[in-house]
């Protein structure tokens, strides 16, 4: 259900996950609506930036040769990783959603972005609350919020501002996560953007424990009503 809440500023922190030129031009890797997410994210930077929260920028980069890659991670005949590899210069952030100034763009070879020892400089920071965007909605967005709550995090998930291979993975990747959003939030973008200018703002929040069951035919009008 939806209710009403306002977000402590000088507790929150803002993440950006992956949002690589991969997915806008490589056709493997194409996440769909991603101007859309791209546009979203950019009103969500502007915002943090005037309300000062700390922005932290995240890219999926895979070297085959590192201890942390996988024995089965899929490659390409000639030994390269088949997505997001070292020297693949669509790695790069685009520009729109790039860092500005000292914000950090971390680097991170696995989908959560807590492989970084992210969760023990949050908290050194005193965050409580994360607003969270980025694709893939269901893979690197989806372990992040995970790795996020399980370190005791409260987490605003931007749904309009994430995305996915198709607007099928993207909704019921949302709607599953919000499902276990517990103590978190899913908004859009005017909401979150709203509530960091310290106003109060309606957010769905999960009441009772898995409160959304839908189909495949009522799944895009119970996302929309988030």
């Amino acid at each position: 259900m939806k209710q009403p809440f306002t977000l402590p500023l000088d507790k929150t922190a803002a993440l950006f996950i992956d949002l690589q030129e991969e997915h806008r031009q490589d056709k493997r890797l194409l996440a769909v609506e991603f101007d859309r997410v791209i546009t979203n994210v950019m009103r969500l930077q502007e915002a943090a930036r005037t309300a000062s929260l700390p922005l932290y920028h995240f890219a999926y980069i895979v070297d085959v040769e590192a201890a942390t890659t996988g024995e089965h991670h899929p490659r390409l005949p000639d030994g390269r990783s088949a997505f997001s590899d070292k020297g693949d210069p669509l790695t790069a952030i685009c520009p729109e959603a790039a860092p500005q100034g000292d914000e950090p763009l971390i680097i991170k070879s696995e989908a959560s972005a807590f492989g970084t020892g992210l969760g023990d400089e949050l908290k050194a920071a005193g965050a409580e609350w994360l607003i969270v965007s980025g694709v893939w909605t269901e893979a690197c967005v989806d372990a992040t919020v995970k790795a996020a709550l399980k370190l005791g995090f409260r987490v605003l998930l931007v749904k309009d501002a994430c995305g996915s291979g198709s607007v099928a993975m993207h909704q019921t990747g949302i709607l599953n996560l919000a499902n276990r959003l517990y103590g978190g939030a899913v908004v859009d973008t005017d909401t979150a953007c709203r509530l960091m200018t310290g106003k109060t703002a309606e957010g769905w929040v999960p009441q009772t424990p898995v409160p959304i069951r839908y189909t495949y035919e009522n799944a895009a009008e119970i996302y929309d009503a988030l």
